[in-house]
């Protein structure tokens, strides 16, 4: 049996794909009234195809539970905050949730920690706290770590397609743990050693920071000198070995705007690129919010609060809000500026900010000016609704003439 601790995002998603392919699963999470929605049959977030794998998982016997269970295998699958001022990996869910599981844990049970962590973090924290103890490494428990590499709003997918990497401490634990995601990932698995691993995952995202603060930083120049940075993006990338990527309001999500930072952290006197790529993403709300306040004084408007912002999501078509670039943009105008500016996003149905709408004709009739923080399929669906507004889109989709972009 695999007990899978923590339900969220990647827990919930990993519990049900076992499940629903022949694997005993029982997944925990310490919160009572996510477990209760469960055990109703109402899974804790929005995504693509769950409800149909929820389904199924339940149709196969999938338990829901706040207490760790004897088990085989455990997947622990919880948060790992960073903290944003020192920028470093806050370990603590991942060392409360492992010493729970050491308590109930049969002797020879495999230990997989799912949850992204900083490279070393299994050295530093689950290896003592195993000692700590009494327990012996390689006989009471197997240890392995098998980031994810999945995204909000493509994670059944990306579950089964994308390749994988387990990283263990001796072959034979790799080699179980390998096939047991196999039974659903039809992506190549990788086994390396546990601290290969943790920087692969941490690696990836930074890549992808990087790349991405690079278009940001572009978009800047080209702003200060009047030119098109799509255009020049454009025409870049018809060279064969260039492929830039498009600016944006900011970076969201709990992996692309988080896990660079672990390196910054751990090594600050090394990460110098990637330290300078994530300031000028966590920039890009202030740009944008210095970039509604040229537009509004060029158009004579002083009322801010005639401005709406276009989507509260960290992306598209999902409902995860975890570091919204809109979210700090609010934060931003709260230092700089008299709150009033509107928001609305059809996927968040809650309350989250003030001034926050949940009707797209009432948000259009109530502002002047439109600012598309997010590409959600209903604004670009419903593009000829701006017609007679001023609208500061950034991300390049709103094809009328007059458009303001970054």
């Amino acid at each position: 049996m695999v007990n899978v601790i923590g339900l969220g995002y990647i827990g919930l998603p990993t519990a049900l794909m076992l499940a629903s392919h022949g694997v005993e699963t029982v997944g925990t999470d310490y919160n009572s009234k996510l477990v209760a929605g469960l055990n109703a049959g109402c899974p804790s977030f929005k995504e693509k195809g769950l409800d149909e794998l929820f389904e199924s998982a339940v149709g196969r016997g999938i338990k829901f539970g706040t207490e760790y269970m004897q088990a085989d295998t455990y997947i622990v699958s919880v948060p790992t905050p960073y903290d944003r001022f020192s920028k470093k990996v806050d370990a603590c869910y991942v060392v409360e949730a492992v010493k729970s599981v050491l308590k109930v844990c049969p002797k020879g049970a495999d230990l997989v920690i799912e949850s992204t962590v900083s490279p070393g973090t299994v050295d530093r924290f689950i290896r003592p706290l195993i000692a700590s103890m009494g327990l012996t490494m390689g006989e009471d428990v197997h240890l392995a770590h098998a980031p994810e590499r999945i995204i909000p709003g493509n994670m059944i997918r990306e579950l089964q397609d994308n390749n994988r990497t387990i990283g263990a401490d001796d072959k034979d634990t790799g080699e179980r743990i390998k096939k047991l995601y196999a039974s659903f990932c039809r992506g190549e698995i990788v086994v390396t050693d546990i601290r290969t691993a943790e920087m692969t995952k941490v690696v990836e995202n930074t890549f992808r920071a990087v790349n991405i603060a690079f278009a940001n930083e572009l978009a800047k120049i080209c702003r200060h000198d009047d030119m098109d940075v799509y255009e020049i993006i454009r025409i870049c990338n018809m060279h064969p070995r260039v492929n830039i990527l498009q600016p944006g309001p900011g970076v969201g999500g709990h992996c692309i705007s988080v896990d660079p930072w672990f390196l910054v952290g751990d090594y600050p006197s090394l990460a110098k690129v990637i330290d300078e790529s994530m300031r000028t993403n966590d920039g890009m709300p202030d740009f944008v919010l210095g970039r509604i306040c040229e537009i509004m004084k060029e158009k004579g408007m002083k009322d801010i609060s005639r401005v709406g912002l276009y989507g509260l999501t960290y992306k598209e078509n999902v409902d995860d809000c975890r570091e919204s670039p809109t979210l700090q943009l609010l934060e931003s105008q709260e230092r700089h500026l008299a709150a009033g500016l509107k928001v609305y996003d059809p996927f968040v149905k809650k309350d989250m900010v003030e001034n926050q709408y949940h009707d797209l004709g009432a948000f259009l009739d109530d502002t002047d000016m439109v600012v598309i923080m997010v590409k959600h399929d209903e604004i670009l669906e419903n593009m000829d609704r701006l017609k007679g507004k001023t609208v500061l889109d950034c991300h390049n989709v709103c094809r009328m003439p007059g458009v303001y972009h970054l």
